[in-house]
């Protein structure tokens, strides 16, 4: 399902902030399926990252290849994707 999809937020070398946050909630509010691109930060980086975003959004990491990472969030109110009961 996300294979078509481009990342609709980059974090680059400043990392995760306020405002790239926002972003991400806001496309996952809208989407419920979400790319985000991780350029310009080491592994190790791209894991803390990872792991912050999911923890502040309560999204599920969908999978994460090479600086692509992809994120789920169900939207309670208006679901857009149907998953498989």
């Amino acid at each position: 399902m996300a294979h078509h999809l481009k990342p609709v937020v980059t974090i680059g070398h400043k990392g995760l902030s306020s405002t790239v946050l926002a972003a991400v909630e806001e496309g996952l509010g809208h989407h419920e399926l979400l790319k985000v691109r991780l350029g310009g930060v080491e592994r190790a980086e791209r894991d803390r990252i990872t792991a912050s975003l999911i923890e502040a959004t309560g999204a599920e990491r969908v999978q994460r290849i090479g600086f692509t990472l992809t994120l789920y969030r169900r939207n309670a109110k208006n679901p857009k994707i149907a998953l498989g009961d």
